[in-house]
C-alpha cells in the first residue's frame, strides 16, 4: 500500500490526483498547517528530515519531491500519463514536468509569502507580480495551441502545472483575461480523478 503523507493546501494534492488518475491503491495521512505560521507541523519531521510534504511510502522508500514522485509513480502506472509517442510533445512533457517547480512555482511562493508582509510586503509583491506576468503570458500562449501542456493528450505533465496555475489563480493575478489558462483550470478540476482527489485529501483552497 502507498502511503501519502499530505498536508493541507499543499503541493501534495497533486500526489493525490495522479494515484486517482492511475487507480493505484493508496492511503492518506493528513497534515494539518500552524495556524499562525501556516508551517507543516514537526509531525512530518518523523517520516523525513525535511519535514515537507508530500512525502510517499512505497515498499520499504520514502520518497520526497513532486516531480520525482510522480514520475516514479508515471514507472508504477506502467507509463501511464508518461511521456508522449510524438517527439516533439515527449520534450514539452519533460520541460512542464520541471519547469512547474523549478521556474514558475519560486516566483509565485515569494509572492505569497510576501503578501503576509505588512507594508514592506505590498511594494515587494508589485515587483513579485511583474515577474509573474511573462510566466502567465507565455503560458496562455502555449494553450492556445493544444488542449494539454505536452500535447494533444492530458499527461504527468499537467497534473505538475496544477498547483503553481491554481495558486496564481488565487493569489497572483491570473483571471479571465487569460482564457486559455482558465479553461485549461476548468477542464482538470472536472476530471473524476480529481474530485475523487479532493474527496480524500480534505480541505483545499485552490480549486
Amino acid at each position: 500500500m502507498i502511503i501519502v503523507h499530505h498536508l493541507e493546501n499543499s503541493r501534495s494534492q497533486r500526489v493525490l490526483w495522479m494515484l486517482e488518475e492511475l487507480g493505484l491503491d493508496y492511503e492518506v495521512r493528513r497534515y494539518a498547517r500552524d495556524p499562525k505560521t501556516m508551517l507543516a507541523p514537526p509531525a512530518l519531521r518523523a517520516v523525513h528530515p525535511l519535514g515537507k510534504s508530500p512525502i510517499v511510502e512505497d515498499q520499504g522508500r520514502i520518497l520526497v519531491e513532486t516531480g520525482a514522485i510522480v514520475e516514479y509513480l508515471v514507472e508504477k502506472g506502467e507509463g501511464r500519463l508518461g511521456p508522449p509517442a510524438n517527439r516533439d510533445a515527449v520534450l514539452r512533457y519533460r520541460q512542464f514536468l520541471h519547469y512547474a517547480e523549478g521556474s514558475l512555482m519560486p516566483v509565485l511562493f515569494a509572492k505569497l509569502v510576501l503578501g503576509r508582509v505588512p507594508m514592506f510586503g505590498k511594494t515587494a509583491q508589485k515587483k513579485f507580480q511583474a515577474m509573474v506576468e511573462p510566466h502567465l503570458d507565455w503560458l496562455e500562449s502555449e494553450l492556445q495551441d493544444r488542449p494539454w501542456f505536452a500535447g494533444d493528450e492530458f499527461s504527468a505533465a499537467d497534473i505538475m502545472m496544477s498547483f503553481p496555475l491554481e495558486a496564481a489563480r488565487s493569489r497572483a493575478g491570473l483571471d479571465s483575461s487569460r482564457p486559455a489558462i482558465i479553461e485549461w483550470l476548468e477542464r482538470i478540476h472536472a476530471r473524476p480523478a480529481y474530485q475523487a482527489a479532493l474527496a480524500r485529501g480534505g480541505p483545499y483552497a485552490y480549486a
